[in-house]
């Protein structure tokens, strides 16, 4: 994935050249992992660039932000402006956006009061975390286990805990598997490297829950919605290994990934890849996403 070094960045309230966009080498947040982000996405429409579920993903950072104990020095609503200003100086018509923020310089150690807080806003031109939207993908479970809810907060969609997921999906890659899935401390399933989990049988959708390690995702809660409107019967539940062995089809999504079929885990091949049901879903949400269904207008915000 090339960056786009011509483009600007929204930080801390200023339009600045992509080169120009720089933080002090002793940023608390580049050294403890205090920060917190989200994977948000512009789709191109009939009417022009729209940012998808913009709201949820904004009020989702605050959330983190408030676990973490970070003061975010903007609100949802200045933030939601900055990202349309920076997604029209940039020219996108569809994009895929990072909503940081993080502990900068101030003093260095594990007390985080006297440093103080940076917010960035970028985009670049990016299709899919695993550039396999259209295709299926192999996992294997890791080594690693997700990291427990009582080590960090898990609902936290927070900088640190990535190095959980960076070694998964690193380990998986060397293996020659396109993704990880990782196991909670009390074996369930959690989610993959970035992604959450869904597995298809007898006609039921199910999903692990967040209590599993698994972050609440925004692209998770969108595919319920579609299901449950599709007439699909729904459970957020506890899954064992094996049962994502015996489904009849098994996908994962993201922001960033979309909508994959899983076809093989720790190489057990699946039923189908995409099963039926995964390829509903994935027409639906490209549906919803593109503004081509209009029960869904609601979760776009239009750029222009």
């Amino acid at each position: 994935m090339s960056l786009p070094e011509a483009s600007t960045i929204w930080m801390d309230g200023a339009l600045v050249p992509w080169q120009q966009a720089q933080v002090h080498v002793l940023t608390h947040g580049l050294h403890y992992g205090t920060g917190v982000l989200e994977g948000t996405r512009v789709f191109a429409t009939a009417d022009g660039p729209a940012v998808f579920r913009l709201t949820d993903h904004l009020l989702r950072l605050e959330r983190s932000a408030r676990m973490l104990r970070i003061d975010l020095p903007y609100s949802a609503d200045e933030l939601a402006k900055g990202t349309l200003d920076l997604v029209r100086t940039n020219g996108h018509r569809s994009c895929y956006l990072r909503h940081f923020a993080f502990l900068g310089y101030g003093s260095m150690g594990l007390d985080m009061r006297s440093s103080p807080v940076s917010t960035v806003i970028a985009s670049w031109d990016w299709l899919s975390a695993l550039d396999t939207e259209d295709e299926s993908v192999r996992v294997k479970t890791s080594s690693w286990q997700r990291t427990g809810p009582n080590s960090v907060p898990n609902a936290a969609k927070a900088t640190g805990p990535y190095l959980n997921s960076v070694l998964a999906r690193r380990e998986a890659t060397d293996a020659g598997y396109d993704e990880a899935l990782l196991l909670g401390p009390d074996g369930f399933v959690s989610e993959c490297s970035a992604e959450n989990v869904f597995a298809v049988r007898g006609g039921v959708l199910r999903t692990p829950p967040a209590s599993a390690g698994a972050l609440e995702g925004i692209t998770q809660d969108t595919l319920l919605t579609l299901a449950r409107d599709l007439g699909v019967e729904v459970r957020v539940e506890n899954l064992l290994r094996s049962d994502l062995y015996a489904a009849d089809e098994v996908f994962i999504s993201g922001t960033a990934a979309g909508v994959v079929p899983v076809r093989s885990l720790d190489d057990r091949e699946l039923p189908a890849a995409p099963g039926p049901l995964t390829v509903r879903l994935r027409e639906l949400y490209r549906a919803a996403v593109s503004g081509a269904e209009p029960r869904y207008r609601g979760w776009l915000t239009p750029v222009d």
